[in-house]
């Protein structure tokens, strides 16, 4: 029965291939035991065979005694070294010619033994081997082949009676081998599939961990970049601002010492309100920028600060103000405070015009329109060099909306915005 071993090499060299996906050493280690032990099973068998039959090869002629060693010899060389040239040819054909060769082997055997002792081990490792092929009839019919050349060689040698007394207990021996090796092939494809679903959980476990890092990467870059927005929306914003109200008291100072204390003052009180913004920000991210107010009045203390600063600015609130996503708000906000900054830097301009556009249900648009100097525009970023209105883009693009710019060197700017509301 150890030569269930030669059986597992037939049948499961397909399962050893996905034994260790990815891991070729651990399949050719598995490939070579299996090699080893279904050698060493046939040899031990074979020799069983001649050990049965020693005592009458020894009394027997020199001539017959080395006939069935020589074949015996040629016997057992073919069933140990076909199994690689049985794996490296693809097809059946191999292992068809494997059995042509050796039942008719195993027969001679059978029959040059008739004067030491019937070597009947002599046809098990076949009926083992057979238990690996596919598809299952001929699994079945190289069995019934097995059982076919001992009867035939039993019977050239006794006759029929010997056949007719011997084949109830060779048959019920190789089909005590068929159903051992059977129970050995489930138990090795278990031990395969078990180790290849092993192979493939460590593989989904690299998976995953590959794919949290790049999450956890994602995660880091997308805070990173909202970070940044905040910095540049709320601390830019602010630090414009003052720096108008400085150049403005810089400017009368000496002819309107009343108009300068206010902007100083004006300054200082906008930096005020930049710390504590920072400070919100630092400790909460989060927090919507226009605190718990509703959104036309948030922008309209935008527009507030922007005629203190000396720009004409008005705003229009079309429809019903209604409340949104704290998200949409946010980014909103932070689109009209962008704008107003950027007019106040850039643009040039006398005036600037705001609408919040509530009428079109489940829509909302943010228009702001300058009479400046116009920009350049790179649709890729907004106008050149426009980190802000990238970082407007990319918030506004998180909320589900879209941003539209339209601009003319010399003929103002106009940024649109329309979002889910």
């Amino acid at each position: 029965t150890r030569c269930r071993w030669r059986s597992e090499r037939y049948s499961g060299y397909n399962a050893g291939m996905a034994l260790a996906p990815g891991n070729p050493h651990k399949l050719e280690r598995t490939e070579t035991r299996d090699a080893l032990n279904g050698a060493l099973a046939f040899v031990v068998t074979i020799l069983a065979a001649y050990a049965s039959a020693l005592p009458g090869i020894l009394r027997g002629s020199a001539a017959s005694a080395a006939a069935v060693v020589a074949v015996g010899l040629v016997y057992t060389a073919i069933g140990i070294f076909s199994d690689d040239w049985c794996r490296r040819v693809p097809g059946l054909w191999p292992r068809l010619l494997y059995f042509a060769v050796q039942l008719p082997l195993a027969g001679a055997i059978l029959y040059l033994s008739q004067a030491y002792g019937f070597m009947a081990l002599i046809v098990f490792p076949l009926i083992s081997q057979a238990q690996g092929l596919r598809p299952r009839w001929l699994e079945a019919l190289m069995g019934v082949l097995c059982v076919a050349t001992f009867c035939a060689a039993l019977y050239l040698v006794a006759g029929l009676g010997p056949v007719l007394n011997s084949l109830p207990v060779m048959a019920a021996g190789l089909v005590f081998v068929a159903v051992f090796t059977q129970v050995a092939l489930r138990e090795r494809d278990a031990r395969g599939e078990v180790e290849r679903l092993a192979a493939e959980l460590g593989a989904a476990n690299q998976k995953l961990r590959e794919s949290a890092a790049q999450v956890e990467e994602l995660a880091t870059t997308q805070e990173r970049n909202r970070v940044a927005r905040e910095i540049h929306d709320s601390l830019g914003h602010y630090l414009t601002v003052i720096n108008v109200q400085l150049e403005a008291a810089q400017a009368v100072a000496q002819s309107d010492p009343a108009r300068a204390r206010e902007a100083v003052r004006k300054a200082q009180s906008l930096a005020q309100e930049g710390l504590a913004d920072v400070r919100r920000s630092v400790a909460a991210l989060r927090a919507a920028p226009g605190g718990s107010r509703p959104l036309p009045e948030a922008v309209g203390e935008l527009v507030q600060e922007a005629r203190a600063a000396g720009l004409l600015t008005s705003l229009k609130v079309l429809g019903a103000a209604r409340p949104m996503a704290a998200q949409t708000e946010q980014a909103l906000y932070r689109t009209a405070q962008e704008a107003l900054t950027n007019v106040r830097k850039h643009a040039r301009a006398s005036r600037a015009d705001l609408s919040l556009d509530y009428s079109q249900p489940g829509r909302v648009r943010l228009v702001v329109q300058d009479n400046g100097v116009g920009a350049a525009l790179n649709e890729a970023a907004g106008p050149e060099g426009g980190f802000g209105l990238l970082g407007l883009r990319e918030r506004v693009q998180l909320a589900g909306g879209s941003v539209s710019l339209r601009s003319t060197p010399g003929e103002g700017f106009r940024l649109e915005v329309e979002a889910p509301g």
